[in-house]
């Protein structure tokens, strides 16, 4: 199992997946280094586990057509329940409304008391 693994020991695990993804696609590492935009030592120091950045790994994997297994390994975890609640409330107020207009009263008079 992988988190078993000390942190060389899984980029030189990783470097081999991408080798064998590589192969799989009947690829040289140059034709690699050409469609990724990297040299081809960078794509050899890879494949042999000496690290990596992260925008090396994912211009690797564009090169290799294997950008989908980044879904995978980290997927969307999309929306929380508690980001969902808030959607689903009314919409803040922004502005404060207007006084309702009252009926002007109307003077009293004498007899007007029933």
């Amino acid at each position: 199992m992988i988190q078993f693994l000390s942190n060389p020991q899984i980029e030189q695990e990783l470097g081999k997946r991408l080798k064998d993804r590589r192969l799989d696609l009947n690829l040289s590492q140059e034709q690699v280094a050409i469609r990724s935009g990297l040299s081809r030592r960078t794509v050899t120091a890879i494949e042999n586990g000496e690290g990596s950045t992260l925008t090396t790994l994912v211009a690797l994997l564009r090169a290799l057509n294997a950008l989908d297994t980044l879904e995978s390994f980290l997927p969307d975890p999309g929306i929380s329940p508690m980001a969902m609640t808030t959607m689903l409330q009314d919409a803040p107020r922004k502005y404060a409304s207007k006084p309702r207009k009252t009926p002007p009263p109307t003077p009293w008079k004498w007899g007007d008391e029933r």
